[in-house]
């Protein structure tokens, strides 16, 4: 069976995106799924915490969606296989404005390798560019997380409008895996009223998922370039990351 291919999206910036699809995919390959991890955003974040220098890389995801070669995996890091980007990658928007049927050239490429795969976790980047709609045209099912303040819900129709749009024009299929609250704070006020806003008005396109604790480990983990529970076992996140892996696991 072909892996379900999840894309990690929102336009926006700093909702914990390629924290969330680490430490999913790690718990995923806990669970003995096997995993590929997509590193589609120019800024390379994923490449890094799963303890790659970007820029050392000669050969990344750039090269199969613009010079459609095979795509490049990294195998077994951390359990997990990671197709790398770098900031070349930032070129591939110029690059295929002309290009027909652009749109199609991530899940071309992942076509070669998704039967090798139970999961392939696209990370997308924080923009509403092809390389996000090339995710949403791959992806079997999209997973959005939201930051759980107020200003992060005031974007919110206008990224229900673009998935609405992929889903209308070029990829029917698409499924809504589940909204993801992050950075929640339940000592705060602003907190507890954006998770409870979330819950009321996105459960009824999609599940709303255990919510992400604001926590400084997350960053530590990051920096040491591992998932968090192998940088502190202990953490009472680790739990929710779980139960999402587990939710995700379920799909169909």
């Amino acid at each position: 069976m072909a892996a379900l291919t999840i894309a990690f999206f929102n336009q926006s910036g700093g909702v914990a995106k390629t924290t969330l699809t680490m430490n999913i995919g790690y718990h995923l390959a806990e669970r003995g799924r096997k995993v590929l991890l997509v590193d589609i955003d120019p800024q390379s974040s994923l490449t890094t915490f799963m303890n790659f220098e970007p820029v050392e890389l000669d050969k990344t995801i750039y090269h199969a969606l613009v010079q459609q070669e095979d795509i490049a995996i990294i195998h077994d890091i951390y359990g997990m296989d990671l197709a790398p980007s770098n900031i070349i990658l930032s070129k591939a928007e110029m690059e295929l404005a002309g290009a027909i049927m652009r749109e199609l050239r991530l899940k071309q490429a992942l076509e070669n390798v998704q039967d090798n795969y139970d999961f392939i976790l696209i990370d997308c980047p924080p923009s509403l560019g092809i390389l996000s709609i090339m995710s949403l045209v791959a992806a079997t099912h999209v997973l959005i997380p939201i930051q759980t303040e107020f200003k992060a819900l005031k974007g919110t129709q206008l990224l229900l409008n673009t998935i609405l749009e992929v889903l209308n024009l070029a990829n029917r299929k698409l499924k809504i895996a589940g909204i993801v609250p992050t950075m929640y704070d339940s000592r705060t006020s602003q907190g507890e009223q954006s998770l409870k806003a979330i819950n009321e008005q996105l459960s009824k396109i999609g599940a709303v998922l255990p919510a992400i604790p604001r926590a400084t480990d997350f960053a530590n983990a990051s920096q040491s370039r591992k998932p968090l529970a192998l940088y502190n076992s202990k953490h009472p996140a680790i739990e929710l990351l779980q139960q999402i892996a587990k939710k995700v696991d379920t799909l169909s």
